[in-house]
């Protein structure tokens, strides 16, 4: 199971690296694209956070400065893979309350998971946005990077 999450979240890296390295290249980014991929970073980090039983430092949508964003990811994913790392029980439990002061526990396996699953639902709206904009979105499946 470690082996398959480090590619998914390699995968992850990659797919949001090149985001990032197109949003730099765009002069007059569309704020929902920015909005989005802040929610993206915001959202791994939070999650990263109730797995090492942290307190957040950003909200839910906490806007990001497209100059932050590079090094949020960054600490993103070397934050994910230290808690692949140092944990095997992959159906430890987790508990933690949402962003409403909710309490729930999830396991290890499905945070993680969900991790992933968010980042892709929103790159694809940032995709759409993009095109939308004018612009070229760009090709993230997961086949695409496995080739």
């Amino acid at each position: 199971m470690k082996a398959f999450f480090n590619q998914l979240f390699d995968y992850n890296y990659d797919c949001n690296k090149k985001i990032i390295d197109e949003c730099v290249k765009i002069d007059e980014l569309p704020e929902k694209s920015v909005k989005l991929f802040s929610h993206i970073l915001n959202a791994h980090h939070i999650w990263n956070a109730r797995v090492n039983d942290l307190k957040p430092k950003y909200e839910v949508f906490h806007e990001h400065s497209i100059t932050d964003w590079e090094e949020i990811h960054y600490d993103n994913q070397r934050s994910s893979f230290e808690i692949m790392s140092k944990d095997d029980d992959f159906e430890r439990r987790i508990a933690y309350e949402n962003s409403k002061g909710m309490s729930f526990t999830n396991t290890l396996h499905d945070i993680l998971f969900h991790i992933i699953n968010h980042s892709t639902h929103h790159r694809g709206q940032i995709n759409l946005n993009l095109r939308e904009s004018g612009f070229e979105p760009l090709s993230l499946d997961y086949i695409f990077y496995k080739r």
